[in-house]
């Protein structure tokens, strides 16, 4: 069975635009990268668990926020080249990106140096319009805010 990922696709309407909070990836490889790289807060969870269990726990631990009320709306999963399934809800409310802590993991660094540093999952967070999200976003990751915008902004 491929690997299945699960999150949140969190959205608000300070104004007349929509905006939806994505996470920075942590670590060496992307620092300087901004484009094509942000995401929504997910992480794998194995095939005996709930789905959206999984992705408000992965909200919690790439964020340091809960986001546990809300009508939890259903994206269509996408699927990534590498047969990786991602499985979103879609759910408005608010979280201070200022205040992102995420939890850490060991990576070795340089690459088959043999050193290990700790990385943070995500690095910060960011609340985007539309058309900066789908810039941001990992290329497979824009059909869910499109997704969205058609559930909430139709026609």
């Amino acid at each position: 069975m491929p690997k299945q990922s699960a999150g949140i696709v969190l959205y608000r309407k300070p104004s007349a635009l929509l905006e939806v909070f994505l996470v920075h990836p942590g670590g060496p490889y992307y620092v300087k990268k901004d484009l094509g790289v942000w995401s929504i807060p997910k992480g794998e969870f194995q095939s005996d668990e709930d789905p959206l269990k999984a992705a408000k726990r992965e909200f919690k631990e790439e964020t340091g926020q809960h986001v546990a009320e809300g009508e939890f709306m259903p994206l269509q999963s996408i699927k990534y080249k590498n047969g990786k399934l991602i499985h979103a809800w879609a759910v408005e409310g608010n979280v201070d990106a200022e205040k992102v802590v995420s939890n850490t993991f060991k990576m070795e660094y340089p690459y088959k140096s043999g050193k290990w540093i700790d990385v943070q999952e995500v690095d910060r967070g960011g609340w985007f319009d539309l058309a900066t999200a789908k810039a941001k976003l990992i290329p497979a990751q824009v059909a869910l805010v499109e997704e969205l915008a058609s559930i909430l902004q139709p026609g």
